[in-house]
Parts: C-alpha cells; sequence; structure tokens
C-alpha cells in the first residue's frame, strides 16, 4: 500500500504576541496541556526571578525551580527534583539555556515539555535538540522538541537587543546550511528531506529579505516564527542537518578553540555562513549576507567579535573535526592553512568594497 501522508512533529500551539505570557495558564488550559495547573517552571536565578513574581499569582499550582546554568548536570538535579511528582509539564521560561535544560529534564522524566522563550538568539527554542555543556566541553543530546511555544513580545522586548539581533544569524544560516546539505546529496549521495529543506530555506529567507528591523513588532514575529519553523525542520529530518553546516562548524570550532572568548552563537553562525557562502563561490549571496548582518548589527568580520584573521583561519581549519561525518564545503574543498588564509582574505576583500 503506497504511503499517502507522514506524520510531522510539532507544537500542539504555537503563539506569538505582545502579553502572551499573562495568557499562558488559560493557553495551556485550552489546549489540555495542563488543565489542573500542575506546571514545573524552570528559569534562571537572574531575570527568571521577576518573571516569576509576574506569573506566579497566574499560577498558583505551579512549582518553581532556579536552573544554575546549562550543563547536562544542572538538567540531571532539575530531573531528579521533579521526577515523580505527576507534573503535567515542564515549563521552560527563559533563553536558550533554560529551554535546553528544561526539554533534557522533561525528556528524562517523561512529560511534555513547554517552551517560553524570552529571547530570540538561536533556534533552539522549537528544536528536538538539547544543547548542554558538559565535561569534554558542550554536547547535543535529542529530545522531544516543546509540545508549545510561546513568544511574549513585551517579554522580548525586554531582552539586550544582542540577544534579539543574534537570532538573525542563526535564521539565515539556514540557507547556507541547506547548500551544503545538497552538496553532500550531489557528492556522497546523502539524502535531503525536501521538505524540511524547504521549511527551513524559508525561514531564512523570510528573514534575509525582510526590509525591518527588531525595532518592528512584524519583524520580531517573523523572526520568532522562522526560528520555529526551523526547530520544526529539524524535527522532519530528525537531525540539524536542515539548519547547521559549514557555518555551524565554524561555530563550534571558536567554543572549542576558544571557550573563554566565543561570542553568541547567532553571531558566530551568521558570520561562518557569510564565508562558507564566498567558499562556495557564490559571491553575490555572500555579499547580500553581509550587508543584512551588518545592517541589524551583527559582525561580518572576525575582528568585530574579538578575534584575528589567524584566529579565524584556525577555527575554519579545526572547524570539520568538529562534526565528524558531515560534509559541507569545508570537507568537500579541505582546504590547507595558507589556502583557508587566501580565501579568508578575499572575502574581507570582497565584502568591504
Amino acid at each position: 500500500m503506497p504511503v499517502l501522508t507522514r506524520l510531522i512533529p510539532s507544537p500542539v500551539v504555537v503563539d506569538i504576541h505582545r502579553g502572551a505570557m499573562d495568557d499562558l495558564a488559560g493557553l495551556l488550559a485550552d489546549q489540555r496541556i495542563s488543565a489542573s495547573g500542575k506546571l514545573a517552571m524552570a528559569i534562571s536565578n537572574g531575570s527568571g526571578q521577576a518573571l516569576r513574581e509576574k506569573l506566579a499569582p497566574l499560577l498558583p499550582d505551579a512549582d518553581w525551580y532556579c536552573v544554575e546554568d546549562g550543563s547536562i548536570d544542572s538538567a540531571v538535579r532539575l530531573a531528579d527534583a521533579i521526577k515523580g511528582k505527576r507534573y503535567d509539564a515542564v515549563v521552560g521560561l527563559g533563553g536558550g539555556k533554560i529551554i535546553d535544560v528544561a526539554k533534557y529534564a522533561a525528556a528524562r522524566v517523561g512529560v511534555p515539555m513547554v517552551a517560553v522563550a524570552t529571547n530570540l538568539s538561536h533556534d533552539g527554542i522549537c528544536s528536538p535538540v538539547s544543547t548542554l555543556d558538559n565535561d569534554n566541553g558542550r554536547g547535543s543530546y535529542g529530545v522531544p522538541s516543546p509540545i508549545a511555544m510561546v513568544i511574549d513580545l513585551d517579554v522580548i522586548r525586554e531582552a539586550p537587543s544582542r540577544f534579539v539581533r543574534s537570532g538573525i544569524g542563526d535564521a539565515i544560516s539556514n540557507i547556507s546550511a541547506i547548500a551544503d546539505w545538497e552538496l553532500s546529496h550531489r557528492h556522497t549521495g546523502e539524502q535531503v528531506d525536501g521538505l524540511a529543506a524547504a521549511m527551513a530555506r524559508t525561514a531564512g529567507e523570510s528573514v534575509l529579505r525582510h526590509p525591518a528591523t527588531v525595532a518592528d513588532d512584524e519583524f520580531l514575529i517573523v523572526l520568532a516564527e522562522a526560528l520555529v519553523l526551523t526547530g520544526i525542520a529539524m524535527s522532519i529530518s530528525g537531525d540539524t542537518r536542515p539548519a547547521s553546516g559549514a557555518c555551524h562548524e565554524i561555530s563550534h570550532a571558536f567554543d572549542l578553540l576558544y571557550p573563554a572568548r566565543s561570542a553568541l552563537h547567532g553571531e558566530q553562525v551568521g558570520l561562518g555562513a557569510a564565508f562558507a557562502m564566498h567558499l562556495r563561490g557564490a559571491h553575490e549571496e555572500s555579499g547580500l549576507f553581509a550587508e543584512v548582518l551588518r545592517r541589524h548589527g551583527l559582525p561580518v568580520l572576525p575582528e568585530e567579535i574579538g578575534f584575528s584573521p589567524d584566529e579565524f583561519v584556525r577555527a575554519v581549519e579545526y572547524a570539520p573535526q568538529t562534526r565528524p561525518g558531515r560534509f559541507t564545503i569545508l570537507e568537500h574543498l579541505d582546504l590547507s592553512t595558507d589556502q583557508i588564509r587566501d580565501a579568508y582574505a578575499d572575502y574581507a576583500k570582497t565584502i568591504r568594497s
């Protein structure tokens, strides 16, 4: 019998608007995620406390748990704390680290997870991946994607603008990642999931070609939707391929080689994507990436995030080791140190002209 359709893992509800957080209790009840209101709320010790003061009266039956950091140890501690307490759901209320900890803890105890994002710094807010610090640096762990996604534009506006702009770099890097995926298909036969690729590419293009800035609600909604769609694309493909190529390998290399100095994830992958597009000969697209990144106040050269050209060359050279088995433009070209240095000099000259 032919396969006529397939099930797509996705949130039951995606709610993006001003004041969305005030509607959280009603939303979870209406969607039958938590009619009782018995929730485990994971928050940070910093800004999370202010959100707790605001939400606690609206969620009288919720228990609140402070998360120290974005490590695997914190995720395990949270899981141990909530195990056996019959919560309807775990709610990760915060940025990427809090959401990743909550995703892992919820998966460990087998309850649904609700993501309430307080910034838009990267596409992990709705992905089936939990990125956590561990003894070896940082690891990515497969988890169920959130059952609900809530983004309150009023709260997003209270976040440092750098943490919102960072998501722009992560979103547009999808375009470079899809180019790497298609390159791998041509040279290694790797299967491309057309639906996941279309979703991730469309998400990236919607941000890349939008004329507004983070000062506009319309743009924030487009950015938030793009990050959510990217997470769903990863759920469809079953891995991070729709959103992770050479751009992310370069970012991971920054994290591993210079852990005390690495910039925000979206800043690094945006720069990595612009350079990767240049490497594959797509100079017009690379120039457009650089133009858009600049317009949003994002880096297009390593010096703008505190790295020298030589350190960038080292990161690009090391990048393929961060994702063994993944084929991107970096693995395809297999450049020597001198070739990377020459390519970077040409990239820097091109985007400055």
